[in-house]
């Protein structure tokens, strides 16, 4: 088994004048019977080495892709920094000597002396749409740039939309990383005090639940796998001259259930609607209802069916005294009693929302 001539020469550059003198992948557990083991997650390769201070043995790691958690290149990236940063903080553990990332076919770049990353992007001139939604809630009157805003935004989730995923195991990580992840319902529920008025305890354990009874109904419709956003909140949102539109930051993979990004727009005309009734329909409901109606009519799949686990979601953040301190705990009762009215129907019905924003 041949190394690449990049990992040849780092190998030299951490062990002065080695040399490779045979290297052989250590395959899974050999074993049989019950509890042999069928599958790992690494690829360790052992590689024998001749070095200036003698004979030396290492092992090169790198992760599977697969459906466990590592089916992104970042995942795997990161399981190899976790693993270096880790490895001699166990006592007696097999220390771990460089971790880097492969550059093509002849180069390996270590990041063994690197700390924390970082990204750079462009600038996008314009306004946040958040300030949108906050005037048409303040004053109770969209414009028809604000018809016109709700309607790119819906089109521009469509066309996101309409792209398929990679594979049938990323639908199924979508819905486990929306329960079970740190950015979803597990992480936010932890994230409230036993105290938070609204939200006691007993509350947002019911919630969790019936997210994860959902999750169980959705894990097998691999069917609805789209490209998506994952994170298109109004402050992701950059609003320029006219309707142009710009998204930032597509969070966690870009691709699962397209009733996530609908389900993050939507409930963020009810929350910027909280204490702002629109009984005339000329406000935020009419973007509510418009939003709606151009999506619906151009999406090849029904959102509905599958909007209340990412309601919920959404809505524990928003209700959550961690990021929106100054809610007050009648508005977080209904935008919670909202998401608990979704959580138990079949499907979500858009008139919901027009009567929420109805009553303010």
């Amino acid at each position: 088994m041949l190394l690449p001539d990049g990992l040849t020469a780092r190998l030299a550059a951490l062990f002065p004048g080695a040399q490779v003198v045979a290297c052989r992948a250590l395959g899974d557990d050999a074993g049989s019977g019950d509890r042999a083991k069928a599958l790992g997650y690494g690829k360790p390769v052992r590689v024998d080495l001749v070095t200036a201070a003698g004979p030396r043995v290492v092992v090169v790691h790198t992760v599977r892709e697969d459906d466990f958690g590592h089916d992104r290149r970042a995942d795997r990236v990161g399981n190899l920094l976790l693993a270096y940063d880790t490895f001699g903080r166990i006592p007696g553990h097999a220390p771990a000597l460089d971790v880097g990332v492969f550059r093509g076919d002849t180069d390996a770049v270590s990041l063994r002396d690197t700390g924390e990353p970082y990204l750079v992007t462009a600038w996008c001139d314009g306004d946040i749409y958040a300030n949108d939604l906050r005037r048409v809630a303040r004053t109770g009157h969209a414009t028809a740039q604000d018809v016109g805003r709700a309607e790119a935004l819906a089109r521009a989730l469509v066309e996101i939309h309409a792209a398929p995923g990679s594979h049938l195991g990323a639908y199924a990580r979508a819905l486990r990383d929306l329960v079970g992840s740190g950015e979803g319902v597990f992480g936010i529920v932890d994230a409230y005090a036993a105290d938070t008025p609204g939200a006691p305890a007993a509350r947002l354990r019911r919630i969790e639940e019936a997210c994860a009874a959902w999750r169980w109904r959705l894990r097998d419709r691999g069917d609805r796998l789209r490209r998506t956003h994952g994170d298109a909140h109004p402050f992701n949102v950059i609003v320029g001259e006219g309707t142009r539109l710009t998204l930032l930051d597509a969070s966690r993979g870009g691709e699962g259930d397209p009733a996530d990004d609908v389900a993050c727009v939507a409930i963020n005309y009810l929350f910027f609607g909280l204490g702002h009734p629109d009984r005339d329909g000329r406000g935020l409901s009419l973007l509510w209802r418009w939003f709606w109606q151009i999506y619906q009519a151009q999406a090849t799949l029904d959102v509905t069916e599958a909007l209340a686990p990412f309601l919920a979601w959404r809505g524990l953040v928003l209700a959550c005294p961690r990021w929106y301190p100054d809610l007050r705990p009648e508005h977080r009762e209904r935008l919670l009693a909202f998401v608990e009215r979704a959580l138990a129907a079949p499907r979500v019905d858009p008139a919901w929302g027009a009567a929420f924003l109805c009553d303010g």
